[in-house]
């Protein structure tokens, strides 16, 4: 049987930067993995969820998983509020703020920050909203607390953070399970571990504890 995994990359990137993340989850999954590119500046969070929805409709797979990076996580979680029929899998987000994001919040309130941050992020991070995750679908998420990252400079960070987004903020009620790295945000692209958890939830449904 068929298994793909759908990578979605994050505000201002475009899928290539998770060239070595795919290579090692394709590899530990002996699964093809491809790469979702949307415009994270320009479009909005309902237009780039339906887009996605396209893609993977034309994705023949018979296990389909999905993982999203940071803003890509959202653009999967507002895809899964259509309960789209897709064929069976798992999904893992990384550093996904799901419960909104400080940074963002006080980048928007600088001239010119909305303009940068783009439509996205404005649907999604301005103003936090609840979630809670009920799909049919496992769902795990991986946070960092290693606080490296330009997100510090305007987020004046004290909780744990990967240098952009706070622990706190990747939490969702109703997970099948969250896991904690000593990662950054953008290193998680280039962690072993990172890799190596991502394959063994997408396989299993658990985190490797």
């Amino acid at each position: 049987m068929s298994a793909v995994v759908v990578y979605v990359h994050g505000l201002w990137l475009k899928g290539r930067e998770a060239a070595w993340l795919r290579r090692r989850v394709s590899q530990e999954l002996a699964a093809e993995t491809r790469a979702f590119s949307y415009p994270s500046v320009t479009a909005g969070i309902t237009a780039n969820a339906q887009a996605l929805g396209q893609f993977l409709a034309q994705t023949p797979a018979d296990t389909l998983h999905l993982v999203g990076h940071s803003l890509g996580g959202l653009v999967i979680l507002k895809l899964f509020e259509t309960r789209p029929a897709l064929p069976p899998g798992r999904i893992v987000l990384l550093g996904s703020p799901v419960g909104g994001s400080r940074a963002a919040r006080r980048l928007a309130q600088l001239p010119f920050g909305k303009t940068i941050l783009g439509m996205t992020v404005d649907d999604e991070l301005i103003e936090p909203r609840p979630r809670h995750w009920d799909a049919a679908r496992d769902l795990g998420i991986i946070a960092g607390d290693l606080a490296f990252g330009l997100g510090r400079l305007v987020g004046h960070f004290s909780e744990p953070n990967d240098g952009t987004i706070l622990v706190e903020e990747t939490r969702l009620a109703g997970v099948t399970e969250h896991l904690v790295l000593r990662v950054s945000h953008s290193g998680m692209l280039f962690s072993a571990a990172v890799a190596k958890q991502t394959a063994a939830f997408l396989r299993s449904g658990r985190f490797e504890r």
